[in-house]
């Protein structure tokens, strides 16, 4: 970093914990934090993992899902991560990719519970209009934990969503004084350039 204090860093290494906490811990503030595409659309996603480095987070979702389509073999994303309690947020850019098959895919699949499978069973993509409420489930599997063999087909709509990090915003709220810094970086393979900003 181009910073001389510690304190530029010590809010990196602040991002870190609590991204890694937030994919780990389901009970974190910042385990579900909204994620936006190129498109304009918002959701809210389950952050799955954070890397060390904040080189990749990863995500879940359906292959067969608009935002698949949004994201394309690149495209931008941004994530928003608020900590209420603590009163910080923490913004997010890069770029991000989809993979279905290979050994990344297959791990997650193979990680994840039943019931975290079992989303993916359903028959139509998400966002297909029906004529009333529906979870989109087969009837044989709703409400209940299928077994391996019924997981099967899940598998082919099943999908991770790779974000490099490219850019970070921390903002931390206080009566004194709110406190922000800002940290860039051409690729996730650098080390984060950082500075502080007026909030």
């Amino acid at each position: 970093m181009n910073d001389s204090s510690d304190g530029l860093q010590a809010v990196l290494i602040s991002i870190v914990a609590r991204l890694t906490e937030a994919a780990a811990n389901r009970r974190s503030p910042m385990h579900v934090p909204v994620v936006g595409t190129a498109d304009g659309d918002l959701r809210m996603m389950v952050l799955r993992s954070c890397d060390a480095d904040l080189s990749q987070l990863r995500f879940h979702t359906d292959a067969r899902s608009p935002k698949v389509a949004a994201v394309g073999r690149g495209g931008p994303l941004s994530i928003l991560a608020f900590d209420p309690q603590d009163k910080v947020q923490i913004r997010a850019r890069g770029l991000a990719r989809v993979e279905t098959d290979g050994p990344i895919a297959d791990a997650a699949w193979a990680a994840a519970s039943a019931y975290a499978r079992r989303c993916y069973l359903a028959e139509m993509a998400p966002g297909t209009p029906s004529g009333h409420p529906l979870s989109g489930l087969p009837a044989e599997v709703e409400g209940m934990r299928p077994g391996e063999e019924q997981l099967l087909p899940a598998r082919a709509n099943f999908a991770v969503l790779l974000v490099g990090l490219t850019r970070l915003d921390w903002l931390c709220l206080a009566h004194d004084g709110h406190r922000r810094a800002r940290f860039e970086r051409g690729d996730p393979e650098q080390a984060w350039q950082g500075t502080w900003v007026v909030p």
